[in-house]
């Protein structure tokens, strides 16, 4: 996380704390020449439009309290959608038995993604159940090595 969006953090996860809602992921970045603030909310059994508008504002007052962004941006707070990002330890243990997609720095067994069921997550190692051709199989993935996972929707 870079040095921006902890400090955002900061500033946003009291103001969702007291609207009962998760920070599940900040995104800062540069589009042309726009700025965007990215924002994924959730909730247990999800949130929906008014929710995301009620946390834009309050999210709004708060960041232009504390002012932490030289530039001019846009807000955007959502719903982090089916494929949310799995990012921390807590998401990946909420993960288990859920389909996910995992990226890897360095491949494993030839591979830098995997698609299948994540079977079992601790400290150093994630297992996932994936299907190779007719046959399921337990790959295990070093947690140091994955750039990037999401739950996945499987069809």
């Amino acid at each position: 996380m870079s040095k921006i969006t902890e400090q955002i953090e900061e500033i946003i996860q009291p103001v969702l704390d007291d609207l009962n809602f998760e920070l599940v992921d900040i995104e800062f970045a540069k589009e042309g020449k726009d700025r965007f603030l990215r924002i994924s909310i959730d909730k247990e059994g999800g949130v929906d439009l008014n929710d995301c508008t009620l946390a834009s504002e309050k999210i709004s007052e708060a960041m232009d309290e504390a002012d932490p962004i030289e530039q001019m941006y846009y807000l955007d707070v959502a719903s982090p959608g089916a494929e949310r990002p799995i990012k921390d330890d807590k998401a990946f243990r909420n993960a288990v038995d859920q389909p996910v997609f995992v990226s890897l720095y360095a491949p494993i067994e030839g591979e830098k993604e995997w698609l299948g069921v994540l079977i079992s997550v601790d400290d150093d190692h994630i297992v996932m159940q994936v299907q190779v051709k007719e046959k399921k199989k337990e790959v295990e993935i070093p947690r140091n090595k994955i750039a990037k996972a999401r739950h996945a929707v499987l069809i």
